[in-house]
């Protein structure tokens, strides 16, 4: 197939994914996956290159199920160094499970994979996508914050991957209503390292909410910088995720979709104290891939520190369920 009838296609499913209702799974259940794992050994297509500007590629997986439910994955947290993670798709459902290592700590599968839906506060699954769009998720503790776009909201659940049972509280919006856009409002929560300069405390961006300038809206939800600040928008580059390093600098996941080019994605690295109310933050771009390597729609990103106290990039997409698009997830390792 042509490339251009190709990615009409692309964007045509994609646009169309977005209608996609929540999957009809009973609200008491737990399902359970068996994960398809093809390892990916280059990043950039027919290449055997492993360093990327600052980043060094570890190792990624294309990822595939038989059941229709697996796909949509949002954003990726990992509760210990690189094995057990959890997540939230945009069609309303919490997923968890492990990533499998070989004998050189490369991703080579992923097991015990499961999701069940996210909880309203009456203790029922969401029943629309308007209400079940999570886009975003941040772990402090036992405390789980998932944000929602279409309909904006910042919902606390306590940390069960087991059961996934709690019921959430809501929390107050950090941004002015008005400002969200329907459907590029919360698009990352990430929290900051408690020995970092903002504290541990919760940040949020927002996709594609822009300001007078044409720059994106965020805020930092409690501490002494407590308040919005703004991302610099540029290239058309659009926040898909954020995670932060341990020393505190926010790496901030981008993505781009142009009818030709297709998918692009972009990773900026900003230093921490430049995060203060009333601020536009720039900073230094890590990693740009287009076409060209092995990326999709990169919807989440988080970092965490291997065995050797080097700090690991985690990146997962999210197919929205379509023919055209795949379940990836890629590991690179920062070089310092």
């Amino acid at each position: 197939m042509k490339a251009l009838p190709r990615l009409f296609l692309f964007f045509c499913v994609t646009a169309l994914a977005v209608c996609r209702p929540p999957i009809a799974l009973a609200e008491d259940h737990v399902a359970h996956f068996d994960v398809t794992a093809r390892p990916i050994t280059q990043f950039r297509i027919g290449s055997s290159e492993r360093r990327f500007g600052a980043l060094e590629f570890v190792g990624g997986l294309e990822l595939t199920a038989a059941d229709r439910e697996f796909g949509g994955m949002s954003a990726i947290r990992f509760l210990d160094a690189g094995r057990n993670f959890l997540g939230v798709t945009d069609t309303g459902f919490w997923y968890a499970g492990h990533i499998e290592r070989d004998a050189d700590d490369r991703p080579s599968g992923m097991g015990g994979f499961r999701m069940a839906p996210l909880l309203d506060p009456t203790g029922e699954p969401f029943a629309r996508k308007w209400d079940a769009d999570a886009e975003s998720l941040a772990i402090s503790g036992d405390r789980v914050t998932v944000g929602f776009e279409r309909e904006h909201r910042l919902l606390e659940y306590q940390l069960d991957t087991r059961d996934f049972a709690s019921l959430p509280k809501a929390l107050p919006l950090p941004l002015p209503r008005e400002e969200l856009r329907r459907n590029a409002s919360l698009e990352a929560v990430a929290v900051s390292p408690a020995s970092g300069p903002l504290g541990g405390v919760r940040v949020v961006l927002t996709e594609k909410s822009l300001n007078r300038n044409g720059d994106l809206f965020a805020a930092v939800l409690a501490g002494p910088h407590r308040g919005i600040f703004y991302v610099r928008r540029t290239d058309g580059f659009d926040v898909s995720d954020a995670a932060f390093l341990p020393d505190g600098d926010l790496l901030i996941l981008e993505r781009r979709y142009a009818l030709v080019s297709g998918v692009a994605l972009r990773i900026r690295r900003i230093a921490g104290e430049a995060i203060r109310p009333g601020a536009t933050v720039d900073g230094e771009v890590l990693l740009k891939a287009d076409m060209g390597y092995q990326i999709d729609n990169m919807e989440g990103i988080d970092v965490w520190t291997d065995g050797n106290g080097r700090s690991v990039l985690s990146l997962i997409s999210d197919d929205n369920y379509s023919l055209w698009q795949r379940n990836l997830y890629l590991e690179f390792r920062l070089a310092e």
